[in-house]
């Protein structure tokens, strides 16, 4: 069986108490109430990831308004929608190559702020948009910012949070990624899809403003060798009552020991490649899941099938879903643990694609077909299906399948791989390491995207959500055997249990 973080021996393990030794001076350790400024710290980052989830989704009430567009060079064709639907992960993709060098050559803080510029720019483009290769333009630099800030934030957050609420703050990334979405959505039933473009520089400013008053990663600085500033942003971070010296050396302690960056022959150590791995082949399964497809197309994807509801606001509804599923994840991270929400999550996300998928499959057709995104293809055996009534019942449970599946991935899958690869990459590699990771997973998801809707116009669109249920059966199967318990553990203790070369631990 597994071994737990504490109590592990080995000549590579430091055994720290969860709790500093009390302070001579009569100062308390450090405690959550106390902490009061790395929530604004967080909040500051993570504005990031709400402009990031505003991006992503904002295809969704757009191409359906372009496919109609009175003016021919903006007017969308089947193809030019599938790519306007899918760059974004290209770009993100390249941001997280940049993130490789940037996030430890500039800083976490620093360049979180510097993916304002492609994404105002973004914005912009799309805002004043004359042609489709402005579309294009504008939807790939969004991209671009998020794929940065996608390796940048989870990061910085994890270095500053206390381990006693770092699964809470953990979660917040995903959950203003979640909160931004379901401002798209609400606001696309509102605005033209112009001024939903002007909207989304609001949150791109007021992060580049708060930013500017936070401090740096305190472990970024140390491994520059700012030993006095590190010390003045820990304290800023923890509160004036208290007593950081027992926090400060520890993490002194821990770079000192990675002074240099990883060379490709200690890359071949498993203290090294294990948690490189575990994390990269998290973030592959995530979006093996279909969250990014189903999400760019959500409102398409209800439009094809037979539903209740308006398609916009079939949309709109699982985004609210999506938001408090991230808010019960976030209270449950640092009490239930990673690993059993993970659990939960897959297993809800299993039976909602299968059921989406038997229900596409076997279920009603819509009364009228629905050209949007190029989804109007009959799947197969569609003429053997009955015709939806508009009042049945039975036409609620594509948007019952969808929220099941956007609340199973907010609570697991969603928030706690980003989490997860945040605590548990060496300090050496973090850098580099977070960004491969986006890199890994915005290039799945521009497979998953780019190729969503041939699959769909060739075999159906029960064809992906079959694939979908049968990925979360693997992720079941992959988080038993593979993935730590790292609730209530620092980020140092993390790191020693993998130079213990243990194969696995229970919390």
């Amino acid at each position: 069986m597994q071994e737990p973080l504490l109590g592990a021996e080995g000549p590579g393990y430091d055994t720290f108490p969860e709790e500093p030794p009390p302070a001579p001076g009569g100062r308390a350790p450090v405690r959550t109430l106390q902490n009061k400024k790395v929530f604004l710290a967080t909040f500051a980052a993570v504005l990031g990831n709400f402009s990031f989830g505003y991006a992503l989704v904002y295809t969704s009430p757009v191409i359906p308004a372009l496919e109609h567009a009175s003016d021919p060079d903006l007017r969308l064709t089947k193809s030019q929608a599938s790519w306007f639907g899918s760059v974004f992960t290209l770009g993100a993709a390249a941001g997280g190559l940049s993130a490789m060098v940037l996030n430890d050559l500039l800083g976490r803080k620093l360049s979180i702020m510097l993916s304002a510029v492609p994404s105002a720019a973004g914005y912009a483009l799309m805002a004043g948009a004359h042609g489709f290769w402005m579309l294009l333009l504008g939807r790939m630099l969004t991209g671009f910012a998020g794929g940065l800030t996608a390796a940048c934030i989870p990061v910085y957050v994890s270095e500053i949070s206390p381990p006693r609420v770092r699964g809470a703050l953990g979660a917040t990334p995903q959950l203003m990624a979640v909160f931004g979405s379901l401002s798209l959505y609400a606001l696309g039933l509102r605005l033209p899809w112009r001024w939903l473009a002007v909207a989304g520089e609001v949150p791109v400013l007021v992060m580049i403003l708060l930013l500017s008053f936070m401090p740096n990663s305190p472990r970024f600085l140390l491994s520059r060798g700012r030993d006095e500033e590190a010390l003045q942003a820990l304290a800023w971070l923890r509160g004036p009552q208290a007593d950081i010296r027992w926090e400060f050396e520890q993490i002194q302690d821990n770079v000192q020991r990675q002074s240099s960056r990883v060379s490709w022959a200690e890359a071949r150590d498993p203290q090294v490649y294990r948690p490189i791995v575990i994390a990269l082949l998290m973030r592959f399964l995530q979006q093996l899941t279909g969250i990014t497809p189903i999400l760019v197309y959500l409102q398409p994807i209800f439009a094809r099938t037979a539903v209740l509801l308006p398609p916009e606001d079939d949309a709109a509804i699982v985004g609210a879903v999506r938001l408090f599923s991230v808010l019960i994840a976030a209270l449950a991270m640092d009490l239930a643990g990673r690993k059993v929400l993970l659990f939960v999550s897959a297993s809800i996300m299993f039976a909602a694609n299968l059921t989406l998928g038997l229900y596409i499959h076997l279920g009603p057709r819509p009364l009228t077909p629905n050209g949007t995104m190029g989804l109007e293809s009959t799947p197969l055996g569609d003429t053997e299906q009955p015709l939806a009534s508009p009042t049945s019942y039975l036409t609620l449970v594509p948007l019952l399948a969808t929220m099941f599946f956007i609340m199973g991935y907010a609570m697991g899958w969603g928030p706690i791989t980003w989490l997860l690869m945040s605590e548990i990459l060496p300090l050496r590699a973090r850098g580099v390491a977070s960004g491969l990771c986006v890199v890994a997973s915005w290039l799945t998801a521009f497979a998953l995207t780019k190729s969503f809707l041939p699959v769909v116009n060739t075999f159906g669109l029960q064809v992906p959500f079959f694939f979908f249920a049968a990925v979360c059966l693997t992720n079941l199967v992959f988080t038993g055997c593979c993935v730590p318990e790292t609730k209530g553990r620092s980020l140092e203790q993390i790191e020693s249990f993998f130079r213990t070369r243990r194969r696995s631990f229970l919390p």
